[in-house]
């Protein structure tokens, strides 16, 4: 009897990736940051072994909203204090900070558990059109021929 092979985390290969995200849609950035980042993208896919793959956001401060989102979706925080509660527009919390908005984003999408915790650590999210990781000899991935 043949069994599929598992990855083992020890034997995963992993490979770094820039996306830019100018003038693309947060969810579809999101959807295609987080199935790279567990590793879907891969013949090697386990879903109980982290075999995803580093990647590096860039221009965050340029990701789009469609429809009223910028202005009409609110995300909510609270303090567990009496009064505590606190409200953010999607576009003030873009312009504000960026990095955070894509990473709480792409957070929301991957598991809720020691392992999506592993994989969240491979994000790396920049405003700007800079980021430091050239020493890594990230590939540049187009997500509009992903999508």
């Amino acid at each position: 009897m043949r069994t599929t092979p598992l990855a083992k985390a020890s034997e995963v290969e992993r490979k770094w990736y820039v996306i830019d995200g100018e003038d693309v849609v947060l969810g579809r950035l999101s959807s295609v940051v987080a199935s790279i980042l567990r590793g879907k993208n891969k013949p090697t896919y386990t879903p109980n072994v982290d075999t995803g793959d580093n990647v590096i956001v860039i221009n965050a401060d340029k990701v789009r909203l469609t429809g009223r989102k910028a202005k009409n979706k609110i995300y909510y925080s609270h303090s567990d204090h009496p009064g505590g509660l606190k409200s953010i527009s999607a576009g003030q919390k873009q312009a504000e900070k960026p990095d955070r908005f894509i990473e709480d984003s792409v957070r929301g999408m991957l598991p809720k558990n020691t392992l999506g915790r592993l994989e969240i650590k491979k994000l790396h999210v920049y405003a700007g059109s800079e980021h430091n990781h050239q020493a890594q000899n990230p590939e540049k991935l187009d997500i509009n021929k992903l999508i």
